[in-house]
This record gives structure tokens, C-alpha cells and sequence, in this order.
């Protein structure tokens, strides 16, 4: 069993998965309460006491429940005002009419906002604004800033999709400016339909379903197709303003021309995080033959955010959580085995490692706008949570849900854990069995009082916990997966 002190500990009971312990989870100060959690493992309740708590009944019906949470997310909200504040464009260039080079135009405006929703320094710009509101404002606004972790890929998932739409359309009046005789090159024509190709397959293979089956090829693909495209857009801007430019030098036409400069920034957006490419060294820490701490000391990132690692920074990139405690150097990251590049960097740790751009926040940037809050964590997913217990920004309840915990990530890492967080709950999966994470979670936000929930885990137990909670009036929130 996992106990700091004896604080927190679950124990095997006849006919029972596991042991809960009953215990006040605020922090405490006084010394009668510090000796109270000394004994806490006598204050046990019997997990099928536990199990059988009664769970609060769902807000509105099946269909509004799920139309809101699921079909009908904030990621696809946003998707969906872009794309619909693009239908109004369309429907105001056919009332008014536009010429060939406006469609082109539209399109690169398109591309352009979803390439910069994408770049480092705006995502985290966006939750530095939005995460600074203070937690003395009304719960309701802080939920709504929560919003800004679905921003970056809701919007940049609808500017592409719409970019590519108007593309087709601006393909279709310059295929038939072209067969009219008209000033569109076939050089132009030829350039638009080889980015229109491209930004297809790129779209085919961003599909949730295809791009989790395929991932690495998604990956290569989005990578390499991408700068093929921006490639090409360099060479339309300049062919299609050549064609259109009347009696005017190609070089004012470029310079007067604000798709000519959008291209010169996302570009530049593209080619910032690689103009940071380096190798860092890094000093590895064996944790087990599933896991491995590597500590950096080039930055020293916020809570929540992440970087990418690499051996072959052409092709093979991963995301870490950083962890980064207070009073000491750089930051960590805890590299768990999932598959063959994570199976080879712990069989062989490294002395030295890429790293491309800046550390960039996620989701977890978000806990700090709450005064209370359950954090869940399975297996590594504590990489992205650790880092909030240590800050101590906002009052945390955590829950740590894996197998062979200690035998798995260490003593150093559970016991700085529990020494920041007396009242974590660390579960012990292969000693006591999956627990119900929907009733363990009502009972901790319960108990804790929280405002919200957040959890890192995998993408069917997060969905499942995010919607348990949120369909029963409990604000939740995960990751997304969008990338």
C-alpha cells in the first residue's frame, strides 16, 4: 500500500476490491490534526460502501446531454463559428461578386490563421491572458476562460478545413478563367491544384479515427506535405499576382499586397520553433524498466506545460509533460514505455537529446484559476499534474491511479509527492483492482468541495470521467487529443 506517514493507505478487506479511507481533505495545520493523519489507515470504510455510494443523477436528458458534451463540444463549437463566419464571407462574395484573386486571398487568410494557432508563442500567450484571471472572480467566468485549452485546435481545425474549401472554389474560378482565355497562367493553375492535392491527404489523415491508427504517418505526412504547401503558396502568391498585376511591377504588386505579407509570417511561424532546434543535455534517471526521469536545466517551464524530444529530429518527435519543482534548476520529464521509441530510450537512456522550440502549456494550465480542484491521474499521466501539487497555486486534491506505483515511478517521486500533498490518494491498481473512477471521483469532489475536475489519462477513461462529471453538473476537464 502507498502511505506517506501512514496518511493516506488502502487496505485489502474480505469480499472487498479495496479500502477508502474516510478522512477530512482540506490541508491542515494544527497539531491535533497532523496527529489525526498519522492514524488515518484505522479510519477505513469498506470499498463496497464505497462503491454503492449513490451518484448524482444526470442534468437534462440523453439527447441534450449528449448533443452538448460530446457531439456538440467546445473544440467543435469553435470548429463551427469559423466555418460559419466563413459561410457568411461566401455569401457576401456571391451578392457582391469577387474577383478570381479574392478567393485565393481567402483561402491564405484561412491557412494563415490555423498555422498560427498552432505556433508556440500564441498558444501560450492565449493561456497566459486567459489563466491570469484572479480566483476571486465569479466561478462562471473562470469556467469560460477554461475554454482557451479547446481554442488553439478548434480554431486551427476550422481555418484549415475552411481554407481548403475555399482553395476548391478558388480552383474552380481560375479553372474557368483559365478555359475563357482569361490572365490566369497555367503555371498558377498548376501550383493551386498541386496544394489543393496536398492539403486533401493532409485532411484524409487528420481524421480522428485514421490519424490515431496512424499516427507516425499522420505525423511524416502533416510535417512534410506541410512545408511542400507553404512552398507552393509562396510560388501562387507570386504567379497570381504576376497574372494579375496590369501595368504595375510584380515587386509593388507584392509589396501592396496582404496576402504576400500573411505568407511571409506564417512562414516565419513555421520556421521560429525549428530556428530553436537544439541538443540539450540531459541527465537520465532509471525509475524502472517501464519508466525514466530525464532533468533538464535550460528552462524552468510553468506548471502545465510541455515539450518535444527527439533522436531524429527530422522525423520522430514526443511530447512531455515538464515538472518543474520550486527551489530547484531546470525542470523533469518521466518518459514511460508505450511503444518502441519509449522502450528503446529507457533500455539506453540518453546523455543528450533535440529539443525544438520552447516549452509550450496545455490543458493543466488551466488548474490555477480554481480555489479548489480535483487532479486525476493514471499511470504517467501524473507527468502533467505533478508539477500543480509542487506550485501549490490553488488547493489540490489528488488522486493517482496506477500499478505498482512505487515499483514503477520510484520513491523519490511519490514521496516529494505526497510531502507537497499530505492528502494525496494514490491507488495501487495491481494490488486493489480498477476502481469505479466516476464514483471515486464524485466522492473526492464531494468530499473536497472542489469547484472543477482534471484528469490525465487515457483518451476513453478521460472522456469518460470528463463526461461523468460534467453531465452531473460538475465542471471536468481533459485533454483532447487534437494533435
Amino acid at each position: 500500500m502507498i502511505s506517506a506517514k501512514s496518511s493516506i493507505t488502502f487496505e485489502s478487506e474480505p469480499n472487498a476490491v479495496a479500502a477508502l479511507p474516510k478522512h477530512d481533505l482540506a490541508p491542515s495545520d494544527s497539531s491535533e490534526e497532523k496527529e489525526s493523519s498519522l492514524s488515518l489507515d484505522e479510519k477505513t470504510i469498506s470499498w463496497e460502501d464505497f462503491r454503492n455510494d449513490p451518484l448524482l443523477d444526470k442534468k437534462q436528458s440523453r439527447i441534450t446531454r449528449n448533443l452538448r458534451f460530446q457531439i456538440f463540444n467546445i473544440y467543435r463549437r469553435l470548429f463551427s463559428v469559423v466555418f460559419i463566419a466563413n459561410i457568411a464571407i461566401f455569401i457576401a462574395f456571391c451578392v457582391r461578386g469577387a474577383s478570381v484573386p479574392k478567393f485565393g486571398e481567402v483561402a491564405i487568410a484561412n491557412l494563415f490563421v490555423a498555422i498560427l494557432f498552432r505556433q508556440d508563442y500564441v498558444i501560450n500567450a492565449l493561456f497566459f491572458i486567459l489563466c491570469s484571471a484572479p480566483k476571486s472572480w465569479p466561478l462562471w467566468i473562470r469556467l469560460k476562460l477554461c475554454r482557451v485549452y479547446s481554442l488553439p485546435g478548434g480554431i486551427h481545425s476550422g481555418s484549415a478545413i475552411s481554407g481548403t474549401v475555399w482553395l476548391i472554389l478558388f480552383v474552380g474560378q481560375a479553372t474557368r478563367n483559365f478555359v475563357e482565355g482569361g490572365t490566369v497562367s497555367t503555371s498558377t493553375l498548376g501550383v493551386t491544384y498541386s496544394i489543393l492535392l496536398l492539403l486533401l491527404t493532409m485532411i484524409l489523415f487528420a481524421y480522428p479515427s485514421l490519424r490515431s491508427k496512424r499516427h507516425d504517418t499522420f505525423e511524416y505526412l502533416h510535417r512534410f506535405m506541410g512545408w511542400t504547401v507553404v512552398a507552393l503558396v509562396w510560388a501562387q502568391v507570386v504567379l497570381l499576382n504576376n497574372d494579375f498585376k496590369g501595368t504595375q511591377s510584380l515587386a509593388h504588386a507584392l509589396r501592396t499586397n496582404p496576402t504576400f505579407w500573411l505568407v511571409v509570417i506564417l512562414t516565419a511561424s513555421i520556421a521560429l520553433p525549428w530556428a530553436r532546434l537544439r541538443k540539450e543535455p540531459v541527465q537520465s534517471e532509471v525509475l524502472s524498466n517501464h519508466a525514466l526521469r530525464l532533468y533538464f536545466e535550460y528552462d524552468e517551464p510553468v506548471p502545465g506545460s510541455f515539450v518535444r524530444i527527439s533522436n531524429d529530429p527530422l522525423l520522430d518527435w514526443h511530447s512531455f509533460a515538464t515538472i518543474r519543482e520550486p527551489g530547484k534548476k531546470g525542470f523533469s520529464v518521466v518518459v514511460s514505455r508505450a511503444g518502441d521509441w519509449t522502450s528503446a530510450m529507457i533500455a539506453a537512456p540518453p546523455s543528450r537529446v533535440w529539443v525544438r522550440g520552447i516549452p509550450t502549456t496545455g490543458v493543466m494550465r488551466i488548474v490555477p484559476l480554481f480555489r479548489r480542484v480535483v487532479v486525476v491521474a493514471t499511470g504517467s499521466g501524473i507527468g502533467p499534474c505533478a508539477p500543480h501539487v509542487f506550485a501549490k497555486q490553488s488547493t489540490i486534491q489528488l488522486l493517482w491511479s496506477a500499478p505498482n506505483v512505487r515499483e514503477t515511478f520510484g520513491d523519490k517521486l511519490v514521496d516529494s509527492l505526497l510531502e507537497a500533498s499530505p492528502n494525496a490518494v494514490i491507488y495501487d491498481t495491481r494490488k486493489n483492482g480498477k476502481p469505479d473512477m466516476i464514483k471515486l471521483v464524485a466522492r473526492l469532489v464531494k468530499e473536497f468541495e472542489a469547484e472543477a475536475v482534471c484528469i490525465i489519462s487515457n483518451p476513453a477513461l478521460t472522456r469518460k470521467v470528463v463526461y461523468g462529471m460534467m453531465s452531473r453538473g460538475v465542471p471536468a476537464f481533459g485533454a483532447i487529443w487534437d494533435s
